[in-house]
């Protein structure tokens, strides 16, 4: 039997980057996966991908409780409760202190931090005892990044909320863990490289740069995040509640170099 067979999983910002390869590995391993995405076209690649025989896709925006609700409605229709809840989507914009504003300020903690506690509250009428929720959070939680000061508070929020929900749900026995990436080579991640550079030149010295600050020399590929989260969402990590899980490479850990500027 495979480690996630028939489970019902559910993965928002499961359309790219990391979500998508999570999707990709919960599906492998015998999961029946839901994913949100924000943009239509995307999810239906995705669930193309997967084959329509294993995945749901749902276009919505976590930061709006009407999408969430209409995300939970589909999975009651389709399959009437959830195992594995991944509540991944998020998003990160450079802003340094004097830049800051209230529509940046809302922005990301509308998502990260807002979308992220109804995406699980609204799960739970769903959700089955002994489940297993994962939450995404991020190295820049601990590791300061130079105009991320929103994002990181964000994402030190996740963290947070990890420790308090493990007491909270402990008599239902769901587990709840938190993942940290570090720089993670996705799409998202690429294409802020090309917002901020001029030129090839520049992209590629923005990543040697990033490559540097981590003891392993690279950045991680989504696939790697994804067989992490699959092992914290089967019964391998039953007795594994309430931590937050670093794949970075090291770099939160031991890494002294502060010369990275960005990374999601």
């Amino acid at each position: 039997m495979k480690r996630l067979e028939g489970k019902v999983a559910v993965i928002t910002g499961g359309s790219s980057g990391i979500g998508l390869a999570t999707a990709q590995q919960f599906v492998s391993e015998g999961a029946y996966v839901f994913i949100t995405g924000r943009r239509q076209n995307e999810v239906d690649a995705a669930v193309d991908l997967m084959g329509n025989n294993n995945a749901t896709g749902v276009q919505g925006d976590v930061s709006k409780l009407a999408d969430l609700d209409r995300l939970y409605t589909k999975v009651k229709e389709q399959k009437d409760h959830i195992n594995i809840l991944f509540a991944n989507a998020g998003l990160g914009e450079v802003a340094p202190l004097e830049a800051i504003t209230e529509t940046h300020f809302d922005k990301t903690f509308g998502v990260n931090v807002k979308g992220l506690i109804f995406t699980v509250q609204k799960a739970l009428l769903l959700f089955q005892n002994c489940g297993s929720i994962i939450l995404s959070a991020s190295t820049a939680a601990s590791k300061a990044v130079n105009g991320y000061s929103v994002y990181g508070a964000s994402k030190a929020a996740v963290r947070s909320f990890a420790r308090s929900w493990v007491l909270e749900l402990k008599h239902r026995k769901i587990r709840v863990n938190a993942i940290s990436p570090g720089p993670i080579d996705t799409p998202g991640l690429r294409g802020l490289f090309s917002a901020l550079a001029q030129d090839e030149e520049q992209i590629q010295q923005i990543r040697m740069g990033i490559e540097s600050s981590v003891p392993l020399g690279r950045m991680g590929s989504p696939e790697e995040v994804a067989k992490a989260v699959s092992f914290l969402a089967s019964d391998d990590s039953s007795f594994i509640t309430g931590i937050e899980l670093f794949i970075d490479g090291s770099m939160a850990q031991v890494s002294d170099i502060c010369a990275v500027e960005i990374f999601v």
